[in-house]
């Protein structure tokens, strides 16, 4: 009888503690959702994307409004939603259960772009430090490298680090090569404060105008990573060592194209 009375009293425990929880979860599904606590993440100065832009485009898509339910959330939906946008590099969406404070999180990292490209039939839009393309915002803009010129390669959302050093993909040759340039002088900071913006001729060469100095840089072609160290090595050195003695107004042209030479013609 001792046996069968505690056996009893197990499963009274059990199905008080489970009606318990079924009502809380009730309960928490019910009550109003409210405001995600959001934390962006963006590397250097240029966020494409603010909580209340986030906000908005979760409102439009129906994935929160006003006096929605906790119950209604859909955490995974609202996840991939997210992480479709143009801007977003990574993002986690959390419910939290039983918080005082927040009933959802959102944790997103945004693409850093390095460069805007202004293509041959009028449309602009940037590349971010991954080979993603992005599309202008007509909210945000950003201070890197602006190419324009003899750019045939038209905006493409799918277009990202795949493609990126994969010469057998002839629509996206040029892109390559603007990413290995605007990728380098993004990180090397003479570059970064000496060129501002790239012009891409017929020829197929690419001609830098520095912001310091109205002389023009043939820089040639760019097919890799090494080549375009090469020339920028080779550049950085003669704003060096040359500049400062020749004066800055003394040539008017500046070409690195050719291996192992730098070519100026005076005024």
């Amino acid at each position: 009888m001792k046996k069968w009375l505690k056996i009893t009293l197990w499963v009274l425990v059990l199905l008080l503690v489970s009606t318990v929880f079924f009502f809380a979860f009730q309960a928490e599904n019910s009550k109003t959702l409210r405001m995600p606590a959001i934390a962006i993440h963006v590397e250097g100065e240029s966020a494409f994307l603010t909580e209340k832009e986030l906000i908005d485009r979760l409102k439009i898509r129906n994935l929160f409004r006003k006096e929605m339910q906790v119950g209604a959330l859909k955490i995974h939906t609202i996840e991939r939603n997210i992480k479709a946008m143009p801007e977003v590099k990574k993002v986690e969406v959390f419910k939290h259960i039983g918080d005082l404070y927040r009933d959802w999180e959102i944790q997103l990292e945004l693409r850093k772009p390095i460069a805007r490209i202004f293509n041959s039939i009028g449309q602009s839009y940037y590349l971010d430090q991954d080979g993603f393309m992005m599309y202008r915002s007509a909210l945000h803009t950003a201070r890197v490298l602006v190419f324009s010129g003899a750019i045939h390669d038209v905006y493409n959302p799918r277009l990202h680090c795949d493609f990126i050093n994969n010469g057998t993909l002839k629509s996206s040759q040029k892109i390559n090569q603007i990413y290995h340039i605007s990728n380098y002088v993004c990180n090397d900071p003479l570059m970064h404060k000496l060129i501002g913006q790239i012009h891409l001729q017929k020829n197929g060469d690419f001609v830098l105008i520095p912001l310091v100095g109205d002389q023009k840089i043939i820089f040639g072609a760019a097919p890799n990573p090494e080549l375009v160290q090469d020339k920028f090595e080779r550049l950085e050195h003669f704003y060096k060592e040359a500049l400062p003695h020749e004066g800055w107004n003394k040539y008017k042209e500046i070409s690195v194209k050719y291996e192992g030479q730098i070519v100026c013609r005076k005024r």
